[in-house]
C-alpha cells in the first residue's frame, strides 16, 4: 500500500532535519576556517559574516627552515596510510581465505586471537610498542608507524574479508578444481575478482583508521618533519590559547583526501558492507 502524501511529507521532513543536524558541525567548522580570526565564535549561525582564505594560506604555507612542513606532513600521512592499507589487505586476503575455506588445527584459536586483539584500544599497547620501537631504532620513523598500525589493521581486515568469503558459494571453487585448476587458481582468478566490493571497503576503513590516528603517532614522533597531519594539528592548540581559525582550516584540509577516496570507492561500498562484512 502506497503511503499517503502526509506520511511522505513527514518522512522527508524528518530526513531533512536529520541531514541538517548532521551537517551543522561541518558547516560550523567551515565557517570558522573561512573567518579571518583565531578566536572562538559563540554564535550558532553557521554562515560566516566575513570571508577570507588567510587561514588556509597560513596552514598551507607552514615552513620549518627550507622545508615545506605541511607538504612533508601530508606526504607522511599518505605514505603511512597507503602502506598500512596495502600491508593489511594483502596479508589479510590469504589469511581470511584460509580461515574461511579450510579446517585446520589452530583455526578457532587464531580467530579468537584476532578477535581478542580488537578488544583493546591502541593506547593500551603504547608503552610496550614504544619500548620495542626504541630497541629497533624505529622511533621518528614512518616504517615504525606502519609496523605499529599494521598490528591492528591486519586482524580487522581478516575479519572483514573472512565474512565476505564466507558468503561466496563453494561451487565456484569446485568448478575450477574440476577443470584441473588449483586452490591458488580459484583464489586469484575467481574469489579475488568477485571480492572487489569487500576489498574496497576494507581498504577504505584501513586507510581511514591510519589517516585519523593521533595518540600513537604523537607518542612515537617527536620531530615536526616526521609528524602526520593529525599530530600537526596539535600545534594549533596551546596551553593558554587555541588558534581556532588555523585548526579549522587544517581540519578541512585533512578531510579532503578522505572525501576524495570515499567518492572514488563509493560504488563498491554498499556491496562490500551489505554482502559479507557482517557475516562470519
Amino acid at each position: 500500500m502506497k503511503p499517503s502524501l502526509a506520511i511522505r511529507i513527514s518522512i522527508h521532513a524528518l530526513l531533512l532535519a536529520a541531514c541538517a543536524i548532521t551537517l551543522y558541525p561541518v558547516a560550523w567548522v567551515v565557517k570558522t576556517a573561512v573567518t579571518p580570526r583565531q578566536s572562538f565564535s559563540p554564535s550558532p549561525n553557521p554562515w560566516p559574516s566575513t570571508w577570507s582564505l588567510s587561514n588556509f594560506r597560513d596552514v598551507l604555507g607552514t615552513h620549518q627552515g627550507a622545508t615545506w612542513l605541511f607538504g612533508r606532513q601530508l606526504l607522511n600521512s599518505l605514505l603511512v596510510s597507503a602502506s598500512v592499507t596495502i600491508v593489511g589487505v594483502v596479508l589479510a586476503c590469504g589469511a581470511a581465505y584460509a580461515l574461511s575455506r579450510f579446517r585446520f588445527i589452530g583455526r578457532d584459536f587464531s580467530l579468537r586471537g584476532f578477535l581478542l586483539s580488537q578488544m583493546f584500544p591502541g593506547v593500551v599497547t603504547a608503552i610496550p610498542l614504544y619500548i620495542l620501537l626504541d630497541h629497533l631504532q624505529l622511533l621518528n620513523s614512518l616504517a615504525g608507524l606502519v609496523l605499529v598500525y599494521s598490528t591492528t589493521a591486519i586482524p580487522f581486515c581478516v575479519f572483514m574479508l573472512k565474512g565476505y568469503f564466507d558468503s561466496l558459494p563453494h561451487e565456484l571453487e569446485e568448478a575450477v578444481l574440476l577443470d584441473g585448476g588449483t586452490h591458488f587458481d580459484a583464489f586469484f582468478r575467481v574469489i579475488l575478482p568477485l571480492s572487489r566490493p569487500a576489498l574496497a571497503v576494507t581498504a577504505l576503513f584501513s586507510f581511514l583508521t591510519a589517516w585519523n590516528e593521533f595518540i600513537l603517532a604523537a607518542t612515537f614522533m617527536s620531530r615536526p618533519a616526521s609528524y602526520t597531519l593529525p599530530v600537526a594539528m596539535q600545534n594549533y592548540v596551546g596551553d593558554f590559547s587555541t588558534e581556532w581559525g588555523h585548526f579549522a582550516a587544517g581540519a578541512v584540509l585533512v578531510s579532503l583526501p578522505v572525501m576524495l577516496l570515499f567518492f572514488a570507492l563509493e560504488k563498491h561500498l554498499i556491496g562490500g558492507l551489505t554482502e559479507g562484512a557482517v557475516k562470519g
